[in-house]
C-alpha cells in the first residue's frame, strides 16, 4: 500500500466513535474505458487463477474532517474498479496496522493467489468496505478474518489517496498482553518486526517504512 506516495486527505488520530460515514443509495456509474479496464482485469485474474468475484464495495464520493472527527461520504462501486487505476474510481479500502503490547509491528507476506500487492510484505489487515458498513467495523472484520484477533484499542489516524485513485482509511490496532495473532490463507508468512523501524528486516520495502513513519 502507498499511501504516503500519494495525497494525505485528513489527518486524525480519531477514536473509533468519530469516524462515521453516511451511505448514498444510487451506485456509482464508470465511464466506458473504466468499465472496460474493470472487466479485463477481472479476466486476468481468472486466467492466473486468483479470485474473479465482482460485486459491490465502497467509492468514497466526499469527506468532512474537523477536531470533532471524520466524516465519510461513501457510494456503491463495483469491487472491481479498484484495480483499474483510475483517479475517478476512488474506491474505499481499509489498512489497520496491529501492534502488540511490546510495540513491535505485525507484518505479513502476501499470498501469490491474491488479485493485488502478491508476494510483498504489508503491516497488518486491509481489505475493501462492503456496501452498508461503517469503515471501523471493516477494520475490526478484518482483523478477525485475517489475523483471528480483537483490538485492545483503536485508533483512526488516516485517510490518504494514492495515486492511482485507492482511498485507504488507516488505523492503528493494538493487541492485549498475550494476544496471539493466527494468518489467514491470504499471507503465506507471518512477522513480528521490531519496535524500531530502523532494525527491520531487508524484507521491509520502502513503502511499509514510511507507512510506519508515518503512524509512530
Amino acid at each position: 500500500m502507498s499511501s504516503t506516495n500519494g495525497l494525505l486527505l485528513a489527518r486524525g488520530p480519531w477514536s473509533p466513535a468519530q469516524v462515521t460515514a453516511a451511505w448514498q443509495e444510487e451506485p456509482f456509474e464508470p465511464s466506458a474505458a473504466d468499465t472496460a479496464a474493470a472487466d479485463a482485469a477481472l479476466a486476468a485474474l481468472r486466467e492466473r487463477g486468483s479470485p474473479s468475484h465482482d460485486g459491490l464495495a465502497a467509492r468514497l464520493a466526499g469527506f468532512e474532517h474537523h477536531a470533532g472527527g471524520l466524516r465519510l461520504e461513501l457510494q456503491p462501486a463495483r469491487w472491481s474498479l479498484r484495480l483499474v487505476g483510475s483517479v475517478d474510481t476512488r474506491s474505499v479500502s481499509v489498512l489497520c496496522v496491529v501492534r502488540d503490547a511490546e510495540g513491535r509491528w505485525l507484518a505479513g507476506r502476501r499470498a501469490p493467489w491474491l488479485a493485488s500487492w502478491t508476494g510483498r510484505w504489508t503491516l497488518g489487515a486491509a481489505g475493501a468496505v462492503e456496501v452498508g458498513e461503517q469503515p471501523v467495523d471493516a477494520m475490526v472484520r478484518e482483523l478477525e478474518e485475517e489475523w483471528s484477533v480483537a483490538p485492545a484499542e483503536l485508533s483512526v489516524e488516516a485517510l490518504a489517496e494514492t495515486p492511482n485513485g485507492l482511498v485507504f482509511v488507516v488505523g492503528m490496532a493494538w493487541l492485549a498482553s498475550g494476544a496471539e495473532a493466527v494468518p489467514d490463507d491470504e499471507h503465506d508468512a507471518h512477522a513480528w518486526w521490531p519496535t524500531d523501524v530502523a532494525q527491520w528486516p531487508d524484507e521491509a520495502d520502502e513503502t511499509v517504512r514510511r507507512m510506519a513513519g508515518l503512524l509512530a
